[in-house]
């Protein structure tokens, strides 16, 4: 039961004041609003089709990994100059144990409504249960689009850089231009969109779990060849002398390892387990931070060792300056870039699934075939269309990357950092004085100014990277 004595004034139900009792049934929120029990559910073709549960405790593995482990752990060597060694290790270590923690809670929720007849496979539909008001679910709806568009966005962007790098080493004079990348990334993306479901993508995302491992490996490599090269990099490892700005880069940093452990769709992903899901995602979760550990830890460690507080952004950019040789052989380059590339293509997927499942819940019809001509035409036209949006603002905007950082900050904290304890505290209801209580509303007032100072240390960014903004541009703001 949600209610009991662990409530506390800002963990109580924002509608009524006090704590939520979960409904007996999947929540509506228009019934719930009007005060009138929820009709019988109709057949509901999003959760039949894309969320479909069929899945093992290591598809859900494979799953949550590409949905953290991307190339974003390139910019860790950077998140630990903003804090020196003994901080940076540290807050890593701080935010792999607190996000291991708050997708266990999430998954604890999860499976306690379960248990009590009502199993939810849907973010939005798990917060306003617990939550108990019908403006969090739309809260939630709203951030979560946000996120998977956005990072549905930037993995085409990105991917379209990392074939444009590939293209002008190979043809330094060629006449494409970045947005020919982007159609070319974005043809792939609608053609491998027609997966039906979020379990079809089990074994793609098995070799995006391979591929993070490839990537990291070559990098982490091409950092240790070049510190003990005859003409290693400066290794000064020294942080601003001004405290302001000291501190300022002490929250950027942090703001960056927030994102990067981010994912905001846990629940989803846990949709994809054959019932029963209780305890599976546990073991989901082990998988996926073992895998975290090594491709977080190593690029982090030998990328900062080897350029100090000279490190760039994406660790690649420093192994291949713009002015000298590149620090690394051109063939492990190049091969890390195509890692990438691929891996982009997986994350792409994974981040579509939410979208795609709002909109087949409206479309299709779960009475007819998953591939029948009822629901296979606006399948494709549908999915077609969203990645063809995706892929038109990512040419448009090429430096969505900047707005990605304040909607990151914005999004990724407040479900995977706020909402898991707070809907623990509401659903399971621990003592106000035991450790976990004490430990959740700590972990909510943490990082919900973390998210704030992320939000702010993004904006900042955005407005200083302004002058170098031009639509449809050939180059990708770093």
């Amino acid at each position: 039961m949600a209610g009991g004595t662990g409530g506390t004034p800002f963990l109580l139900s924002p509608a009524t004041g006090h704590a939520a009792t979960p409904s007996a049934a999947v929540f509506d929120v228009e019934a719930a609003g009007a005060g009138k029990a929820p009709p019988p559910p109709a057949p509901d073709a999003g959760a039949a089709f894309v969320l479909e549960s069929k899945g093992t405790w290591w598809h859900a593995g494979f799953h949550l990994t590409t949905a953290i482990v991307g190339p974003t752990v390139l910019t860790l060597p950077y998140a630990l100059r903003g804090m020196g060694w003994g901080l940076g290790l540290a807050a890593l270590t701080a935010v792999f144990a607190v996000t291991f923690y708050a997708y266990f809670l999430v998954s604890r929720v999860l499976d306690h409504c379960e248990a009590c007849g009502r199993r939810h496979i849907r973010f939005r539909e798990l917060a306003a249960d617990v939550l108990g008001s019908g403006w969090v679910f739309y809260l939630v709806v709203t951030v979560q689009t946000a996120i998977n568009a956005g990072v549905t966005t930037g993995s085409i962007l990105l991917a379209a850089d990392c074939l444009q790098i590939l293209y002008s080493n190979l043809a330094p004079h060629g006449p494409l231009k970045l947005y020919h990348f982007i159609i070319i990334v974005a043809v792939v993306l609608a053609f491998l969109s027609q997966l039906p479901s979020f379990h079809s993508l089990r074994h793609i995302n098995l070799g995006s779990l391979i591929l993070s491992f490839g990537y990291t490996i070559l990098v982490s490599a091409a950092c240790i060849r070049a510190g003990v090269s005859s003409n290693p990099p400066a290794k000064d490892y020294s942080l601003s002398s001004s405290k302001s700005e000291k501190t300022f880069n002490a929250f950027l940093s942090i703001s960056i390892l927030a994102s990067v452990f981010g994912n905001g769709i846990l629940p989803e992903i846990q949709a994809t387990l054959a019932p029963p899901a209780a305890g599976k995602m546990m073991k989901a979760l082990v998988l996926c931070y073992a895998v975290i550990f090594f491709t977080f830890y190593f690029p982090a460690i030998t990328g900062y060792w080897a350029f100090g507080n000279q490190v760039q952004s994406n660790v690649l950019q420093s192994l291949m300056p713009d002015e000298g040789p590149s620090l690394a052989p051109t063939w492990l380059l190049g091969l890390a870039v195509v890692l990438v590339l691929l891996q982009l293509l997986a994350i792409a997927l994974v981040y579509s699934q939410v979208a795609y499942e709002i909109m087949e819940k409206s479309s299709a019809d779960a009475a007819r075939g998953r591939f029948s001509r009822r629901n296979l035409a606006p399948r494709v036209a549908l999915r077609t269309a969203y990645v063809a949006a995706c892929a038109l603002v990512a040419a448009m905007l090429p430096f969505f990357g900047d707005i990605v950082g304040v909607v990151g900050a914005v999004g990724f904290v407040p479900l995977d950092f706020v909402l898991p304890v707070v809907m623990y505290n509401m659903a399971l209801a621990p003592p106000r004085r035991s450790p976990v209580y004490v430990a959740n509303v700590a972990i909510m007032a943490v990082f919900t100014g973390v998210g704030v100072v992320g939000a702010v240390a993004s904006v900042r960014k955005l407005v200083l990277d302004a002058h170098k903004f031009k639509l449809f541009s050939d180059n990708v703001v770093d």
